[in-house]
């Protein structure tokens, strides 16, 4: 009956059986366990399929196949990266930081084409601080900023998930700097073009004179229509 107390060998039996329900349970699991699984990607059609066998994998020397459209650790190709900085505007958790210095002329092209104005005198991205939510690769035009495949890039100091992609020494942007400060300064100093005046109210128009090596325009006069003739 229910709520009987056991007797001591009653005890005795109901824990063996316990005991061996998960022993042979377990048992059963060590024999379908003499091989592996083949590590498939989740969107695999046959990813649910297979569901005896190990799963272990020996990491790192094996790793699990990784979705193309993962978004896991960010990377810029600074070569084709114009210094925008519409993905620094559009992070929602201020995980990139840029420093720009305007060039005084192209300083070079992109990989499709687009001219390089501004150099990155600093591109950091925190990936202390990335929500991962792929924003910045979305409006970034010469497509240099994606997510890659890399997810593990675990360390043990938080400041070292701050990624420097920025190849300026501080030699060249303190250059850099310089020669774009000498160049607005110049710009500044140089004579502007005086505006024309307009001419005042009732003043008769000036002819401009032709240019040197201009040709002549001649207009033909056109006689007044006379009387006509009598027949």
């Amino acid at each position: 009956m229910e709520g009987t107390p056991l007797t001591y060998f009653g005890a005795i039996g109901s824990t063996v059986r316990s005991l061996w329900t998960g022993l042979r349970i377990t048992f059963n699991h060590l024999l379908k366990a003499r091989h592996s699984r083949l590590p498939v990607i989740i969107s695999d059609k046959n990813y649910f399929n297979d569901t005896e066998g190990i799963n272990t994998i020996a990491y790192p020397h094996a790793m699990q196949p990784v979705p193309d459209n993962g978004r896991y650790r960010l990377h810029n190709e600074i070569d084709d990266c114009i210094v925008c900085d519409k993905c620094a505007k559009v992070c929602p958790v201020d995980c990139i930081t840029i420093e720009p210095i305007k060039a005084i002329e192209e300083i070079g092209k992109t990989s499709d084409g687009t001219s390089k104005r501004i150099y990155a005198a600093k591109f950091d991205i925190d990936m202390g601080k990335c929500c991962f939510c792929g924003l910045c690769t979305t409006v970034c035009p010469t497509e240099c900023l994606t997510m890659t495949k890399v997810y593990d890039f675990s360390v043990l100091d938080i400041r070292d998930h701050n990624f420097v992609f920025g190849e300026m020494t501080e030699a060249e942007i303190a250059e850099k700097k310089q020669v774009y400060e000498v160049y607005q300064q110049n710009k500044a100093t140089q004579p502007k073009a005086p505006a024309a005046t307009p001419a005042a109210p009732g003043t008769p128009a000036v002819a401009t004179p032709p240019a040197a090596g201009a040709k002549p325009v001649f207009k033909p006069k056109i006689k007044p229509a006379g009387p006509p003739s009598a027949s």
